[in-house]
């Protein structure tokens, strides 16, 4: 893994998504830099020099999310990622001309969005590994692979994605309602669907060795080895 925390600047107009952004990326150990607005985006960039940059297109008063993308883009080879309401080709293609590595449309999936983050991170060689080792378990972000007491563990893709979140806050206490937002953005509905998927993700592991899921009463979850 990165010697190092990875920085990542976002720059979103609406509170609610931005909060939820930062802090879905916080729990994910990333260091965050979170504006409303583009107007200091490039000051902030040159002081915070981060490793990625998120920008929504439509941003209020000041420079738009392309204009943003446009003047990083001039003084820095940072992966940048739209993500944004405008979904039309029109719009796709003006986003990868301003120098986008990747273009997403609201509504959006958090767990979507920390894995295009990642393959961005990895992509541009500033993280060093997609693997996490906790105890005798192994998660492969890149082959998306579960492997404990070398065992391969076959999970689904919502499983896997819960198992990677606790994976990457080994013996941190996550709330059920920090799990939904990293998960399924503001509304995923019936919140009890992640004591389902982890009541699944625990019987599979400990088929190779003890309790790793714990449950902290009233509080939430954690992984141990």
């Amino acid at each position: 893994m990165a010697t190092q925390k990875p920085r990542v600047l976002t720059v979103e107009d609406d509170e609610l998504t931005r909060t939820a952004i930062e802090s879905v990326l916080d729990g994910e150990g990333y260091l965050v830099r979170a504006l409303a607005s583009g107007t200091e985006a490039e000051r902030v960039a040159d002081e915070f020099r981060p490793d990625l940059a998120i920008l929504d297109v439509e941003l209020g008063p000041g420079p738009d999310g392309y204009t943003v993308a446009r003047r990083l883009r001039v003084v820095s080879d940072l992966p940048i990622l739209f993500l944004t309401g405008k979904g039309e080709e029109e719009d796709r293609l003006t986003g990868f001309d301003t120098g986008a590595d990747d273009y997403m449309v609201k509504p959006f999936s958090m767990a979507e969005l920390l894995a295009r983050v990642r393959v961005l991170l990895r992509r541009s060689g500033r993280t060093q590994s997609s693997v996490i080792q906790v105890g005798d378990l192994v998660v492969d972000d890149d082959a998306r692979l579960v492997v404990r007491a070398g065992q391969t563990v076959k999970l689904t893709a919502t499983e896997y994605e819960l198992l990677s979140v606790l994976a990457r806050n080994p013996g941190r206490v996550l709330s059920k309602a920090q799990l939904v937002s990293h998960m399924w953005g503001f509304d995923p509905g019936d919140a009890h669907v992640v004591d389902v998927h982890l009541s699944a993700i625990r019987r599979k592991l400990e088929e190779h060795g003890p309790r790793m899921i714990h449950t902290i009463r009233s509080i939430g979850f954690v992984l141990r080895p």
